[in-house]
């Protein structure tokens, strides 16, 4: 179990620095004209790059506090976070009518949940 936990771990780390990354330092006009992210046309320069901030510090917090050992409760904490984030796309896709990412976002949803419930303390 605890290899499964590392693998999704380090899986939901790459896919949220990556997302998060690219919302924090790429203009959000150019990416809602790649035709991927229509989401973006409506949401402001400052929600855009909050949501990549809250992204990044996902993929940190649900990997180190666990590798270090320091405060590891924050690794289910921010796997909550990160299910939270996954339920505000969820929603925001399903009010858009956008319903190509709902896969992706129900699966990343799924992911966090289960490392929520694994590193859970008790």
């Amino acid at each position: 179990m605890n290899i499964a936990l590392w693998v999704v771990q380090g899986l939901l780390a790459a896919v949220y620095l990556a997302a998060g990354g690219l919302k924090a330092v790429r203009p959000r006009e150019r990416l809602a004209a790649s035709g991927n992210l229509d989401w973006m046309k409506d949401a402001s320069d400052v929600g855009v790059k909050a949501v990549g901030l809250v992204e990044i510090l996902g993929a940190f917090g649900v990997v180190l506090p666990w590798l270090t050992g320091i405060a590891s409760v924050l690794t289910p904490v921010a796997a909550v976070g990160l299910v939270v984030v996954q339920v505000g796309a969820l929603r925001v896709h399903v009010v858009r009518d956008e319903r190509r990412p709902l896969p992706a976002n129900v699966i990343l949803l799924l992911l966090a949940a289960f490392v929520a419930v694994g590193r859970f303390p008790g």
